[in-house]
């Protein structure tokens, strides 16, 4: 295992893919305890029917990346793309400053789901170094019976999960349907300046549905677990029991590996079949379509699809129940309309008893390769649930930098009516990053980098009077919303001095209500003039913020 955490932890734009799956059972001890850490691409899941069927006694580490070598420069901002699921781990082993903790450092694209924790869990590598940064994570559906150390997590989303204590915070700290989380405190003072804590907490949520997981029975025979939808839930679905839900055969799956063709794969969803990818990095020429009602569509080990003739990759019908979990889309050579289409605009067919969902997806234009697409992501489906989506516009690796490389102008689009989104996170893209044209939606966590590579103001205007681009825009016609713990933050890196006039864009009506937003300055030139709507001070060099706004409406 940890050959395997030394070669993945720089793997950045690799292509290696590994889901690393645990039969049930019982691994390590305390006197000869299993500690190791994944990097890169690495999925570590159990193979029971609920977490506690698969027991680690040791940890399971994250750690920092140093960029100069020894240790003075050492961050948790580009840990990405790395997730646990469906065990329990007995925190022992680490000594030193790490004992008794296990040590997540992660960010983005990096979800910990139905995971037990006995002992201590720590989100910032605090010990190798120079602490450095760490930003934004995914935790749900776990049981975490020690002390969770934030550290210097920028933001965190936490949801349906016990928490036995939990410290500190830095800029958005947001808690849902969590027994045991902190009590609301998020305040227009920031805790920089001696304010309370920023922590946004809603003692429930209105409507998940976990994401399906890999299991064997008593037989040793794989299936899929698909968990039941709820309303109103706070902490973990197996806590009385197993969690309620349907079991599928691997045998309604098609499995998905090097060999197979699009035609094939197109041609299992229309005989019916569900479909599991392999862990790989996958190039297809047509769409995948999805038309049948209640598809289940599961990637292992961060599973990787690629356009490669500007087509869009995946389009689903307007249907119920699809589920989609567990990949990454990259945007492809020629340019895409969508990466990933849901639902039919338009419609108005409710699929609220039985709604499409988003799981643990993830949307990158460039890093790995260069890429190009108009919006990387549209969702037309009514009622659909995004639970910790990350669409990326890249910052660094391959065509980032340019501004007419990589080109995407928008990360997300929403036109269904009663989405609800958890965990989002859209950044660094040319225009409006999400646009939220949907009646009835509900964002819960919402984090933003501003596009660095800006090259003038003129190139990057809404209107001709209006700087910049709103990270999250509502237009006019919408008279319904509900935002909670929301962020947006600069840094135009090019020396140009760039302004953005609001971070937020929403009308100004009561039905749209937003609570607990925030602006940053990261770094270098310009900055955000307001954070919604004129409201809210700027962010720039004098004053790098956060500037906090705990109500609009």
């Amino acid at each position: 295992m940890n050959a395997l955490g030394t070669q993945q932890a720089p793997n950045q734009f690799g292509n290696q893919r590994y889901e690393i799956l645990f039969e049930p059972g019982t691994y390590g001890s305390t006197a000869a305890p299993l500690d190791f850490q994944i990097g890169y691409y690495e999925s570590v899941e159990g193979l029971g029917q609920n977490p506690g069927q698969v027991v680690i006694n040791g940890t399971i580490d994250s750690w920092n990346q140093c960029t100069d070598g020894v240790q003075t420069q050492c961050y948790a901002t580009d840990n990405f793309w790395r997730s646990i699921s469906n065990l329990t781990i007995n925190v022992t082993g680490l000594t030193g400053c790490n004992a008794g903790e296990d040590v997540w450092a992660a960010s983005q694209a990096s979800p910990m789901r139905r995971v037990v924790v006995n002992g201590n869990l720590t989100l910032m590598d605090y010990c190798g170094g120079t602490p450095g940064w760490s930003s934004g994570g995914f935790i749900a559906d776990s049981e975490l019976n020690g002390t969770v150390e934030n550290g210097s997590q920028q933001q965190y989303l936490v949801r349906d999960t016990d928490i036995g204590s939990w410290t500190n915070g830095v800029w958005n700290q947001v808690f849902c349907g969590d027994p045991g989380a902190p009590a609301q405190s998020f305040g227009s003072t920031p805790v920089s300046a001696g304010g309370p804590q920023p922590y946004t907490t809603l003692g429930t949520c209105p409507t998940t549905e976990e994401e399906p997981y890999l299991y064997t029975d008593a037989s040793g025979d794989y299936n899929v677990f698909v968990p039941s939808l709820r309303t109103n839930t706070s902490g973990p679905t197996w806590t009385n029991g197993d969690t309620p839900g349907t079991s599928l055969a691997l045998s309604t799956f098609y499995v998905i590996d090097a060999s197979s063709t699009i035609d094939q794969i197109n041609a299992a969803l229309a005989a019916g079949d569900n479909l599991l990818f392999t862990p790989g990095v996958y190039s297809y020429s047509q769409t995948i379509d999805v038309t049948k009602a209640d598809t289940k569509i599961l990637g292992l080990g961060f599973t990787t699809l690629i356009p490669t003739a500007g087509q869009t990759t995946m389009s689903v019908a307007d249907v119920n129940g699809v589920n989609i979990s567990g990949l990454i889309f990259d945007a492809g050579p020629t340019n895409s309309p969508t990466l990933l289409t849901v639902g039919t605009q338009g419609s108005t067919t409710s699929h609220a008893g039985d709604p499409v969902s988003v799981d643990d997806v993830f949307f990158r234009v460039g890093g790995a390769e260069a890429g190009s697409v108009t919006d990387a992501f549209v969702d037309n489906s009514d009622n659909s649930l995004l639970d910790n989506i990350w669409s990326w516009r890249a910052d660094h690796g391959a065509g980032a930098g340019s501004w007419t490389s990589d080109t995407a102008a928008t990360g997300l689009t929403v036109n269904g009516a009663d989405v609800t989104a958890y965990g989002l996170a859209v950044e660094h893209y040319q225009q409006y990053e999400t646009v939220w044209n949907g009646q009835g939606g509900t964002v819960i966590f919402f984090q933003n980098e501003n596009p660095y590579d800006v090259p003038s103001q003129s190139a990057w205007m809404a209107t001709p009077s209006q700087n910049g681009y709103p990270a999250f825009y509502i237009p006019s016609g919408v008279s319904t919303f509900q935002g909670y713990g929301m962020g947006s933050y600069s840094n135009f890196d090019l020396g140009v001095p760039i302004e953005n006039a609001e971070a937020f864009q929403a009308p100004n009506t009561p039905g749209v209500q937003f609570n607990d937003l925030l602006t940053v300055w990261l770094n270098n030139s310009g900055g955000i003039q307001s954070v919604i709507n004129g409201t809210g001070a700027a962010v720039s060099s004098t004053n790098a913020g956060p500037v906090n706004v705990v109500t609009y409406n």
